[in-house]
């Protein structure tokens, strides 16, 4: 087999499957508002999978499966606010960007603040230990 004829298989091959992800994501909406709450809501919600990777972003199928889930929420009706709940009662508040201040979040929301108050009590503590040398008298200078 030629070079060339495998270059031109390959290229084919990575055109046919970008164009096949393409066809698998491409959704009917009923309305311009729906398709922006649906992009809305899947920049919102993280891949359980990926690192720090919204739902949108991710190629994982499993981020594919959960997209298709808020399709179907979307198209039946559902209110963002219910699919949001929905996808954090499934996956817990990891899912969520933005998640809820509560009991066993606390460390996330406010481990920076104790951080910075202790940044700040321990410098206080080192600046006021600093001992000061009493400056030399002009006499003193001029006797030197």
């Amino acid at each position: 087999m030629s070079f060339f004829l495998r270059v031109t298989l390959l290229f084919f091959f990575f055109a046919a499957s970008s164009l096949g992800l393409q066809a698998s994501e491409e959704y009917q909406f009923a309305s311009a508002e729906q398709e922006q709450q649906y992009r809305d809501i899947i920049s919102q919600l993280r891949c359980p999978k990926c690192q720090n990777q919204s739902i949108a972003d991710s190629d994982a199928p499993l981020s594919e499966d959960l997209r298709y889930i808020v399709y179907q929420k979307l198209k039946a009706g559902e209110s963002k606010g219910q699919i949001l709940q929905y996808m954090q009662d499934r996956y817990g508040d990891f899912v969520l960007y933005d998640p809820p201040v509560s009991p066993k979040n606390y460390v996330l929301w406010f481990m920076p603040i104790l951080v910075f108050l202790l940044i700040i009590v321990a410098l206080l503590k080192k600046v006021g230990k600093r001992e000061l040398e009493p400056e030399p008298d002009s006499e003193q200078e001029q006797q030197l």
